[in-house]
C-alpha cells in the first residue's frame, strides 16, 4: 500500500526542487480587483510591463476567423518561423518559436545544463534566469551589477574563465531598464560559453544583437511578442540560435508548443507592424513624460530606462508602504526587495491617463510635487 499523504510521495522527488523558492509572478487583475473591492476597469495596471494598447485589431480578427482550432498545429511551425525570420532578418533554420520567450530560456537550460554545471547570472535581473538554472540543478554563479546597474564584465569574465558554460543577460535589463553595450557583449562572447541575450524589450530600445548571431556561434537571442505586440496573454516568443543548436532545440521541445491562436495572432501582427510600431512610439514618448513627472517627487529617484517601464528608488519611506498605498487607490506597481534594487518600485509605462492617475495617487500619499 502506498502512503496516504502527498507529502509522503515527495520523498521520491528531487529535493532541491522541493526546497526551491517559487518565482513570484504578478497577480491577475480580476483577483486583485476582488481583493481590493475596486471594479476591475478602475484598476491602473502598471505592474506587469504589458502593452496598454493591446494587440493589433488584425490579430483579433485573425483569431476570430481561424477555422481549424480542432486540428493540432504544425509541429515544425514553418509559417511562423519564416515570418519571424523575415522580421529579424535571419534564416528560418535559426528560429525556434515557443510558448513565450520563457519557454525558449527553459529549453536552452534543458539543452545545456547538467546538474552541477556553473551558470552565470548578473543580478539584479529577471528572476526566470535563476529559476531555470536551479530547475536543472545548476550551480548558480552571480556577478552582481555595478551601482549604476552596468554589467561587471571583469567579474563575469572571471566566472567564465573558471568554467561557467552558460550566461544569461537581459538587454534592456529587467527591472533596471538599461541596455548592454556592444563592447561588453563582445567580451563575453570571446569565452567558450553559451551567451543568452534576452531582448524582451528590444523594440522599445531601438536596437538588437540579432545581427551578431551570424558572427558568433555561441550567441543566442530570445525575444517575445508579449511587450511590443501586446500578446502577453497568448504566450508567443522565439529564439535565434546557431543552426545546429536550433535543430536540436526543436527536437527536444514539446511538439505542439505554440497553439494555433497564438500563431494566427503573431502572423497577423507581423503584417500590421506599422500600427504596432506606432504604439511602441507612443509608449516611448509616454516613458519620457512619466519620467519627467516622477522626477518632480523629491522622495523618488528615477533611473533612466530603454524599456517600457521605469525603476524608481523610494527614499525616506518604505517602498512597500508606497506600493500598498498606491494599490489601495487602484494603481498597481511592482516592488523589489532584492540586493541592488532594495526599496525600489518598478512602474510600467501605460497610457497618458494612467500616468495621470499614478501621479495623482502619489501626490495624495506623499504630499509631493508633481
Amino acid at each position: 500500500m502506498g502512503g496516504k499523504t502527498d507529502d509522503g510521495l515527495l520523498r521520491l522527488a528531487r529535493q532541491d526542487l522541493v526546497a526551491m523558492p517559487p518565482y513570484a509572478p504578478v497577480e491577475p487583475p480580476d483577483v486583485l480587483a476582488k481583493r481590493l473591492g475596486i471594479p476591475e476597469e478602475r484598476l491602473v495596471k502598471l505592474d506587469g510591463n504589458e502593452n496598454p494598447y493591446g494587440p493589433s485589431p488584425r490579430a483579433r480578427e485573425a483569431m476570430a476567423r481561424y477555422p481549424n482550432y480542432h486540428i493540432y498545429p504544425d509541429p515544425d511551425q514553418r509559417r511562423m518561423r519564416e515570418a519571424v525570420a523575415g522580421y529579424v532578418g535571419v534564416d528560418p533554420e535559426r528560429i525556434v518559436v515557443g510558448n513565450g520567450s520563457d519557454e525558449l530560456l527553459e529549453l536552452t537550460g534543458r539543452l545545456f545544463i547538467s546538474p552541477g554545471d556553473a551558470v552565470l547570472n548578473a543580478p539584479p535581473t529577471f528572476g526566470i534566469y535563476e529559476f531555470v538554472a536551479r530547475t536543472y540543478g545548476a550551480r548558480l554563479v552571480e556577478a552582481p551589477r555595478r551601482e549604476d546597474f552596468a554589467l561587471d564584465v571583469d567579474a563575469m569574465e572571471t566566472a567564465l574563465a573558471a568554467g561557467a558554460k552558460l550566461v544569461f543577460v537581459s538587454s534592456p535589463n529587467n527591472p533596471t531598464g538599461n541596455a548592454v553595450p556592444p563592447e561588453a557583449l563582445e567580451r563575453l562572447l570571446a569565452h567558450d560559453a553559451a551567451v543568452v541575450v534576452d531582448e524582451a524589450y528590444a523594440e522599445f530600445a531601438g536596437g538588437s544583437f540579432v545581427p551578431l548571431t551570424a558572427e558568433h556561434d555561441n550567441l543566442i537571442v530570445v525575444r517575445t511578442f508579449s511587450k511590443w505586440a501586446g500578446l502577453a496573454g497568448l504566450r508567443a516568443g522565439y529564439g535565434v540560435f546557431p543552426p545546429a543548436v536550433a535543430e536540436t532545440i526543436r527536437k527536444i521541445k514539446m511538439p505542439y508548443n505554440m497553439n494555433v491562436a497564438a500563431q494566427a495572432a503573431v502572423l497577423a501582427s507581423l503584417e500590421d507592424r506599422e500600427a504596432l510600431s506606432s504604439n511602441v512610439e507612443r509608449i516611448v514618448g509616454e516613458r519620457g513624460r512619466m519620467a519627467e513627472r516622477l522626477t518632480g517627487f523629491p522622495w523618488l529617484r528615477v533611473y533612466p530606462s530603454q524599456a517600457n517601464f521605469l525603476l524608481c528608488q523610494v527614499q525616506s519611506r518604505p517602498a512597500t508602504e508606497v506600493q500598498s498605498q498606491l494599490r489601495e487607490r487602484g494603481v498597481l506597481v511592482r516592488h523589489f526587495d532584492a540586493p541592488g534594487v532594495r526599496g525600489c518600485i518598478r512602474i510600467s509605462v501605460g497610457r497618458p491617463e494612467d500616468t495621470d492617475r499614478l501621479v495623482d495617487a502619489l501626490v495624495e500619499i506623499g504630499a509631493g510635487v508633481a
